[in-house]
């Protein structure tokens, strides 16, 4: 398979070369940049990633770049993790194993069973229930989790048709993976605290803004 690595990134200087020096050898690197000014950009370039950028604050948006960055010479399979050294890049494998074989078409990384209790906050954990019970009266699937890892197909990302540009992308997608038949599978991975402050969780508006859009996601 062709896989293309999707990091989106605001200010990432410190955590940025170990996420990027961890990712196996071979894969197609884009940094989706959402404004930094701490040189993540130089960073990135530096080890070989492509840059692209998307001014307009928000993490559905830096994706989105990301992926249209990816349209002329697309892969089989996109993954998106965070550039704050939360997930383990060494992880990659057991993601991509059900798609290689055939048993999902979107894989998503369920941190509830092995990731490090430290590295969320209570305020997180809450909005995490909140939201996979929320999906799950909706549709009738109980989600684990609402992680950032995950693994898709190309045909399918783009069968989802995302237009999100804020921290409710991940509740659409997995809303709209499961009203497309889109095949969805969760697998445990590790999680540890990120490098540095949390864009979200960092501060009382950062929370009280993604807890929004995420609901906001989820009703539209």
């Amino acid at each position: 398979m062709r896989v293309a690595v999707l990091i989106p990134v605001l200010n990432e200087a410190e955590a940025l070369p170990r996420v990027l020096a961890e990712l196996p050898q071979g894969l197609r690197v884009v940094v989706c940049d959402n404004g930094s000014t701490d040189g993540s950009t130089s960073i990135a370039r530096s080890a070989g990633a492509t840059v692209v950028t998307e001014p307009r604050r928000g993490y559905g948006g830096a994706v989105q770049a990301g992926i249209r960055a990816l349209t002329e010479d697309p892969p089989d399979v996109v993954v998106i993790l965070d550039g704050d050294h939360s997930c383990f890049a060494e992880d990659l494998p057991i993601l991509l194993a059900p798609i290689r074989d055939g048993r999902a078409d979107l894989v998503m990384g369920e941190r509830i069973t092995l990731g490090d209790p430290a590295a969320t906050t209570p305020v997180q954990r809450y909005g995490n229930r909140l939201a996979t019970s929320v999906m799950a009266r909706m549709t009738g699937h109980q989600y684990r989790d609402m992680g950032p890892y995950r693994a898709i197909r190309w045909g399918a990302l783009l069968d989802l048709g995302m237009v999100d540009p804020t921290w409710g992308w991940n509740v659409e997608m997995q809303l709209k993976a499961l009203r497309s038949g889109v095949r969805v599978l969760e697998v445990p991975v590790r999680y540890r605290p990120r490098i540095g402050t949390s864009k979200i969780s960092g501060t009382l508006s950062g929370v009280v803004r993604a807890g929004y859009r995420i609901l906001w996601a989820c009703w539209r």
